[in-house]
């Protein structure tokens, strides 16, 4: 079965927010078996609604809308649904609107005509019940599709997405398998992946389809495909292709999605009952908010310094002024008394420090922008690299960052 997402809001359109809705629908039902044939984004505009209905809504498809479902007067997909699907009436769904006036009610709000009118549908759909705003989603049975309407909200879009619609797709149609192993890798680019691991993949069965995702932050994501496979012959095959990748490139592999470095590393700590301290310059704090957005984190991250003058460095961390005026603060000898500074300061048995370039001033022919020094101390000793990075000042810390990550990741699996 193939299925349309739409988008409909300016605010999309003009760049004032981010379409994050079409990624967890395409997902979600890729997930049941349902492939995502396109993604558009229209305008609050009735006529490019309707004239993009009619390019996509076809017999046995589904198309999925979201936004435009709010109560204000630039609120018009229901309106065009309704009419578009020949509605005669609109009709209150009493489900509906009970959880919008126990909504009202909560947050000390007078009951508004505009609220009340939330609850209200066009007789040709069935409302589907939104428990955690005022919108109901829509669904709709028309000229032998599907089309379903959904709150442009991402909570309330995926709350109704895990009740309602994927149950009733998955009761109303039988769909096939499809089934999606996505390997992470870091520490290769994604050319030099592919040609280590072209005779791998070009061994693959040929059900098996290989897909290559690169993210500065993650890695390089090998996704793997098969479609109306069944599940337990492709999942047994797939856990074979994975133990031979392994041989070929060892620790560049360090999980599966949803793996992140921030999950491993914190696994990798637990596991050896270690604890970690930072020192970071030209990362900010990017690294400390990585670690510490995993739960449970508290267990073995002590702290971080945020040593962005050099004033920090020499009186918190113990970089003595005769290596910064000899190496610069971007140097692997200033990183490495960082990293051995903090790791005492905060009693850790492990600590990262960064020091760098981030751009888009500063540079000098040395050292350029983008310029990056890590340094990773350890009981076993201080390893220390240096990297470039040509992009902007945003995508540098984010790199730097990720690599701080996978090296100590490398580090505990050479400890233990």
């Amino acid at each position: 079965m193939d299925a349309t997402i739409i988008t409909i809001g300016d605010e999309i359109l003009i760049g004032q927010i981010t379409d994050t809705n079409s990624a967890f629908i395409a997902k979600a039902l890729n997930n049941i078996g349902i492939r995502i044939k396109e993604i558009r984004s229209v305008s609050d505009d009735r006529n490019r609604i309707i004239s993009t209905l009619n390019d996509v809504l076809k017999p046995d498809n589904l198309v999925l809308t979201t936004g435009g479902l709010g109560p204000t007067s630039d609120d018009i997909t229901k309106k065009v649904l309704a009419g578009y699907t020949g509605a005669q009436c609109m009709v209150v769904s009493e489900v509906q609107l009970a959880i919008i006036e126990e909504i009202t009610s909560r947050r000390k709000m007078p009951m508004s005509a505009l609220n009340r009118a939330q609850a209200e549908v066009p007789d040709t759909c069935e409302a589907l019940l939104n428990r955690l705003g005022t919108a109901p989603g829509l669904w709709f049975e028309y000229n032998g599709a599907v089309l379903v309407s959904l709150p442009g909200v991402p909570f309330e879009m995926q709350a109704l997405m895990r009740e309602e619609v994927l149950p009733r797709l998955q009761q109303r149609f039988q769909l096939p398998p499809i089934y999606h192993r996505t390997l992470m890798t870091f520490g290769l680019p994604e050319s030099m992946l592919a040609e280590c691991i072209a005779p791998w993949e070009k061994a693959l069965p040929p059900y098996l389809k290989l897909a290559y995702l690169p993210n500065p932050l993650t890695g390089v994501k090998l996704r793997l495909s098969a479609y109306e496979v069944q599940q337990a012959n492709v999942a047994e095959e797939c856990d074979r292709q994975v133990r031979r990748l392994r041989r070929i490139i060892g620790d560049v592999l360090y999980g599966e999605e949803p793996d992140t470095l921030e999950q491993v590393v914190g696994r990798l700590l637990l596991e050896k009952g270690a604890t970690l301290s930072l020192a970071e310059s030209c990362t900010g704090g990017a690294i400390a908010s990585l670690i510490t957005s995993v739960p449970g984190s508290s267990a073995y991250f002590k702290g971080a310094v945020v040593a962005y003058d050099n004033a920090v460095k020499t009186g918190l961390l113990g970089v003595t002024e005769e290596t910064l005026q000899t190496h610069g603060a971007v140097s692997l000898p200033v990183v490495e008394q960082m990293a051995v500074g903090v790791r005492k300061a905060l009693k850790s048995d492990y600590a990262i420090a960064t020091s760098g370039v981030a751009g888009p001033s500063g540079g000098t022919p040395e050292k350029p922008v983008g310029t990056v020094c890590f340094a990773v101390a350890s009981p076993s000793g201080v390893h220390t690299e240096r990297l470039s990075f040509a992009a902007d000042r945003t995508r540098n810390v984010v790199r730097a960052s990720a690599n701080a990550l996978n090296l100590l990741r490398i580090s505990l699996l050479k400890n233990s």
